[in-house]
């Protein structure tokens, strides 16, 4: 009883005085006592939140996390997985690095209603520990041509690619001790469980309603990591969540489809107004930037090239309008261009890599409608009567200050003119129109000449 009752006051006394003071107060005993009970204290569990597409941003934000729960020395890092799927070459730098993690890794599928597809299986495959929450499902890990690039795979190379892919999901599967079968079928035949089936078949290892659910469950469970066995002590742990950083929200952000197109859009928006009208500077510069990110964004998700090919000459056709009177036929055959290039862009991805259909009919509308504003007021320009200079004289009404016979002066438009008559003498005083000018001398008829020659016409 007495040993009891002291082994209790030397665990309270650790918790306030420092283990080094107690271990020389009480050798042997009081140092592991405190020592355990430190730890405990300090124990702390890191989390970070993926959702939405598996990318190189994702990758970097994963990887990060890891090496700070390694830093930290956590007890483990749990990624709340939300996701479609994403990139292959993205989801192996993610796999391989929890398989090679000294750190214990839990994938958590959450929220309700999330899911792990795709690219999101192999993720939690490769944890330490596979859990979801209720109303999850997990499945559908067929590769497409995203993962190699988005140039629309044959049949061979496919054939290839789902059998690594299905080799390397049955080697985490082993490497976990889960449903190497059920794997193999996610992967060839693209089937999807729910939570309640993804415990029953061995494919995860436990259901948690939230995050504190879960700590409580793996408490006290043994992993093995890369460097060795370790026990979890999770219950209590406190959580450190790991948001990610500018960068990898920027990379986020270019790795959206959409993005890339409207990107591209802006561009060239901006280099047609930049040749419309040389040395503004601003709509280049601003083109010019949106061209290179576009192209950044394009790598990311990987794109048709013939796609690209017909927005370029979708470019050319929108520059030669506004140089070339078309009357609009360049500008229609520009939009048409633009539309079919920006559908075979990402059309052979993944569904959740493509363009927006919505938005490419937006911008199309709005481009076809801009071009058709600037076509008509081109037109109307060109059909407008001159109002200024020598040509803008043509047709004005004045009067004859002195006798043309043939040359003499004429009052137009408030200024005296030197002017010589088209046909005959006209005497001073007599109306005139202008009918011509050669250099600052007008060319004009008497106004009843011109009454009668029109009359005859």
């Amino acid at each position: 009883m007495v040993s009891r009752i002291r082994l209790v006051a030397l665990a309270l006394v650790a918790i306030v005085i420092p283990p080094a003071f107690v271990a020389r107060m009480a050798p042997g005993i009081a140092a592991p006592a405190a020592t355990a009970v430190a730890q405990r204290i300090a124990a702390a569990v890191d989390v970070v939140r993926v959702d939405g597409i598996i990318g190189p941003a994702t990758a970097r934000y994963v990887l990060r996390g890891l090496d700070d729960a390694k830093r930290r020395n956590a007890q483990a890092l749990v990624i709340e997985l939300d996701t479609p799927g994403g990139l292959l070459k993205s989801m192996d730098d993610i796999t391989k690095a929890i398989l090679n993690s000294p750190v214990p890794v839990v994938v958590y599928v959450y929220p309700s209603g999330g899911r792990a597809a795709s690219a999101g299986v192999f993720v939690t495959y490769a944890a330490n520990i596979a859990a979801m929450a209720p109303t999850t499902h997990l499945g559908a890990a067929h590769p497409v041509a995203l993962g190699v690039g988005g140039g629309g795979a044959d049949k061979t190379e496919m054939t290839k690619l789902t059998n690594d892919t299905a080799a390397e999901i049955r080697g985490f599967a082993a490497q976990r001790g889960r449903n190497a079968a059920w794997a193999e079928q996610a992967v060839r035949q693209s089937v999807s469980i729910t939570e309640e089936q993804a415990l029953r078949l061995h494919v995860i290892d436990l259901i948690a309603a939230s995050p504190r659910e879960l700590l409580a469950k793996i408490d006290g469970r043994n992993v093995r990591t890369a460097t060795g066995a370790r026990r979890l002590q999770t219950r209590s742990a406190s959580v450190v969540e790991i948001p990610m950083d500018a960068t990898e929200q920027f990379l986020l952000l270019l790795g959206d489809p959409n993005v890339g197109f409207i990107l591209m859009t802006i561009a060239l928006y901006g280099i047609i107004f930049e040749l419309s009208n040389p040395g503004s500077v601003f709509p280049g510069v601003i083109g010019g930037l949106a061209l290179i990110l576009a192209f950044a964004s394009f790598a990311v998700v990987t794109v048709n090239v013939a796609g690209l090919l017909l927005i370029g000459f979708a470019l050319i056709l929108f520059i030669a309008d506004i140089k070339v009177p078309s009357h609009g036929v360049l500008t229609a055959g520009g939009i048409a261009s633009f539309v079919f290039g920006s559908l075979l862009l990402t059309g052979e991805n993944a569904p959740f890599m493509r363009i927006s259909l919505t938005l490419i009919i937006t911008v199309a509308v709005l481009t076809a409608a801009f071009f058709m504003v600037a076509v008509g007021a081109g037109l109307r320009a060109q059909a407008r009567k001159v109002q200024t200079g020598r040509e803008g004289l043509i047709d004005a009404v004045g009067v004859a200050r002195s006798e043309l016979a043939p040359s003499g002066s004429v009052f137009v438009v408030g200024e005296l003119w030197k002017a010589e008559a088209a046909n005959g003498v006209i005497p001073a005083g007599t109306p005139v129109r202008v009918v011509g000018s050669t250099g600052l001398r007008l060319t004009v008829r008497a106004v009843a000449q011109v009454a009668t020659k029109e009359k005859m016409e």
